[in-house]
C-alpha cells in the first residue's frame, strides 16, 4: 500500500490540477491524504469535486504549518511507503511508480524526485527550472543524497515515523525536509534521488515573488544551519560555486564600506564562480547569458540578507527568553534515532 500525503492551505486553485494528475498515475492502487492546515477559502470543496475516482480521505488541523499536517498525514496513512508532493504540484503520470520503485532495493529508505517548470512562459520561472535542474543533475552523479524536499519525497513509513517525522517547531515550509533527511543520512540510512520521478511546479513569475523565495530560504536556512553547521560546507544539493558565489558577495558588500576600491575585484569574483552556471543556463536559452548574472547576484544577495535577519532573530529570542529557540533543539525522533541507528532497511517482519 502506498500513501500520498499533501498538505495544503488556501489551495483552491492548484488542488484541482494536482488531483487531476493523481488520477492518471499508471500505479492505482493508492490512497490520498490531503490534510487541511486551517484553509479559509473553498480548498476542501474543491478538493471533494476533484477527487472523485481516488481513494481520498481528507482529514483537517488548525493552523500549525505542512512540517506538523505531514506528520498528521503520516499518522492516518495505511501504506508501508507515504509519497509527499505539494498543492502547486503536478505530477507525471509515472510520478508515483518511479517514485516507489527504488524501494524494490530493501537497503533504499527515501527516495528524492525532481522539478520541471510548469510555467514556462516566466523568464524568472525558466531561470528557476535551470538553476534546480543543474543542482539536481549533480544529484543524479551521487549513488545515495543526504537532500529530500517533500515536493517529491517518499520514505518507509517505519524510518519516518523512527526517526521523529518532520520537526513541527519549524514554523513554515523552511528546512523541515532537509532536517529529517539530514538526520537520517547522518545515522546511515540510504536515500535515492531519480530524476525520473518529477513533478511539474510553478516557480516564481516576478521579481517580487522571486525576492520574496530567495530572502525567506536565506532566513530559515540560517535555523536548519544552526542545528546542523556542517552542511554550510555543502550537502548532495548545492553545488561548491554556491558557497563560493555567497564568500565573494559578502566580500563585495563588506568592501563597500571599508574599501570601496576592492568592490569590482569582488564583483569579478562572483562572476568567475558562477561561469559553470551561466553557461549551462545559456546551453538552455541564450537570453540566460545576459538574464542569469543579475539574477545569480540578486539571489546571492537575498540569500545573505535573509540569513542575517534569521541570525538577529535568533539573538533577540535569545536576549529576551535567556535560552535558544526550541527550533534547532533534538526532537524526540532524533535522540531516538541517535540511540539506535539508521534502518537497515527492509520491511517489518
Amino acid at each position: 500500500m502506498i500513501s500520498v500525503i499533501v498538505p495544503v492551505r488556501n489551495s483552491e486553485k492548484t488542488i484541482g490540477d494536482l488531483l487531476e494528475a493523481l488520477k492518471k498515475q499508471t500505479v492505482r492502487e493508492f490512497e490520498v491524504i490531503l490534510v487541511d492546515d486551517g484553509s479559509t477559502d473553498g480548498t476542501v470543496k474543491v478538493a471533494e469535486e476533484f477527487g472523485k475516482g481516488l481513494d481520498l480521505r481528507i482529514v483537517k488541523q488548525k493552523p500549525k504549518g505542512p512540517a506538523a499536517a505531514r506528520n498528521l498525514g503520516v499518522e492516518k496513512a495505511r501504506g508501508e511507503i507515504v509519497v509527499f508532493t505539494d498543492s502547486d504540484c503536478v505530477p507525471d503520470e509515472r510520478w508515483l511508480e518511479e517514485m516507489v520503485k527504488p524501494f524494490e532495493d530493501e537497503t533504499v529508505v527515501g527516495v528524492q524526485g525532481t522539478y520541471r517548470t510548469l510555467n514556462r512562459e516566466s523568464l524568472i520561472a525558466r531561470f528557476e527550472g535551470y538553476e534546480i535542474e543543474r543542482r539536481h543533475r549533480r544529484m543524479e552523479r551521487k549513488k545515495f543524497t543526504d537532500f529530500v524536499a517533500t515536493f517529491s519525497a517518499a520514505y518507509r513509513k517505519e524510518v519516518f515515523k523512527k526517526f521523529g517525522g518532520f520537526d513541527e517547531s519549524y514554523p513554515a515550509a523552511s528546512g523541515e525536509d532537509p532536517d529529517l533527511s539530514y538526520r537520517i543520512a547522518k545515522a546511515g540510512g540510504k536515500m535515492i534521488f531519480n530524476p525520473r520521478a518529477f513533478v511539474y511546479h510553478r516557480h516564481p513569475e516576478t521579481l517580487v515573488e522571486f525576492a520574496r523565495q530567495k530572502f525567506y530560504r536565506g532566513y530559515w536556512r540560517s535555523l536548519l544551519h544552526r542545528k546542523y553547521p556542517e552542511k554550510m560546507a555543502g550537502d548532495a544539493y548545492i553545488p561548491v560555486d554556491i558557497q563560493l558565489s555567497v564568500a565573494t558577495v559578502s566580500l563585495f558588500y563588506t568592501s563597500l564600506f571599508f574599501v570601496p576600491i576592492l568592490a569590482p575585484v569582488f564583483l569579478l569574483l562572483f562572476l568567475a564562480s558562477n561561469l559553470g552556471a551561466i553557461r549551462f543556463y545559456a546551453s538552455r536559452e541564450r537570453k540566460m547569458l545576459l538574464a542569469a548574472p543579475p539574477l545569480l547576484f540578486l539571489r546571492t544577495s537575498l540569500w545573505i540578507f535573509g540569513f542575517a535577519a534569521g541570525i538577529v532573530r535568533e539573538l533577540l529570542l535569545r536576549s529576551r527568553s535567556g535560552t535558544s529557540s526550541k527550533i534547532g533543539r533534538p526532537n524526540r525522533g532524533e535522540r531516538r534515532a541517535r540511540r539506535t541507528g539508521a534502518s537497515k532497511g527492509g520491511r517489518r517482519r
